[in-house]
């Protein structure tokens, strides 16, 4: 007799949840502790960097050993009896939260051993001699640490699959679909960790092109476009180059620096958004010329 389609689906969650469990036993279990008994010697690298390095590994590896692991082994094993999985991945799913702060922190971990690898040697021997055994089947550290960034759609698809595949009037049907639903979120919560990070990141760098000016670096503030732009004197009737970044609650009108140094820009000018005003101007000599007037003054401006 054939098996039904959605045991073969919780028996594939089953096996890859022990490869999973496996990979993240030899992130932690000997990559980590490996290299923080050599950080300890004070040879290789300071271990304050291999923290940073593996995040909450050990966290996510324990949960996974010790709890989610041994729950669908014993209900793999108790399926003909009782032929369900929700429950036990609505068990799991907040605790999924955890992958924040690892998915989070991934890119800079990355960046880390390839700056490590470069400045320490010892420490770049340590990893490359790891690599070599035969549990790391021919792969980089960098390939291992991946995977917990790539379990979380994992289980989405899986479950997605499962929930499709059951029967209307199965008994894990209401549980399956809630445990989805969970896994969606948590999904959705580390994607808006990674693209919260970003717009940090990004600003960051608009920050630092500016100068740093203290009453504009502000983590809430969210830049929406930038860019070059010509002021119009009317007075001489020209033209010079200047740079407008316009964020969620201000305009800032700034002149490129000459000597780079540090900043890119100075700012000349803050506008509120509030109460700005924005008008297109029809001018003949000057073509795609707009006025922004704000409560402190009037610009007169060309686009490209």
């Amino acid at each position: 007799m054939q098996e039904p389609e959605e045991k073969k689906i919780a028996l594939e969650l089953l096996e890859t949840e022990q490869a999973y469990v496996n990979r993240l036993h030899l992130l932690d279990q000997v990559f980590y502790t490996e290299l923080m008994k050599e950080a300890k010697t004070g040879k290789t690298v300071p271990e304050e960097v291999v923290k940073m390095i593996f995040s909450n590994i050990s966290s996510i590896y324990q949960f996974h050993a010790e709890f989610f692991l041994p729950e669908l082994q014993k209900r793999m094993e108790d399926w003909n009896r009782n032929p369900r999985i929700g429950d036990v991945i609505q068990k799991l799913a907040p605790f999924l939260k955890m992958y924040g702060e690892y998915v989070k922190n991934f890119d800079k971990a990355v960046e880390l051993i390839t700056a490590w690898s470069e400045k320490s040697p010892p420490f770049q021997e340590l990893i490359a001699d790891i690599q070599k055994r035969k549990v790391c089947a021919n792969l980089t550290l960098q390939h291992h640490m991946l995977e917990p960034v790539q379990r979380i759609p994992r289980y989405e698809l899986l479950l997605k699959d499962y929930v499709r595949k059951l029967p209307p009037q199965s008994p894990d049907r209401s549980d399956a679909e809630k445990a989805l639903e969970m896994i969606f979120m948590v999904a959705k919560h580390s994607n808006a960790a990674i693209a919260e990070m970003e717009r940090l990141q990004n600003l960051w760098v608009v920050y630092q092109r500016l100068g740093l000016e203290d009453d504009i670096v502000d983590p809430s503030n969210e830049l929406i476009k930038e860019g070059p732009i010509q002021k119009i004197s009317t007075r001489n009737n020209s033209t010079s180059e200047k740079y407008l970044f316009l964020f969620n609650n201000m305009l800032l009108y700034c002149v490129p620096k000459v000597i780079q140094v540090g900043a890119e820009f100075q700012v000349h000018l803050r506008m509120d958004v509030d109460g700005m005003k924005v008008r297109e101007l029809k001018d003949t000599e000057f073509p795609h010329t707009f006025l922004v007037s704000g409560k402190q003054r009037t610009l007169e401006l060309q686009a490209r």
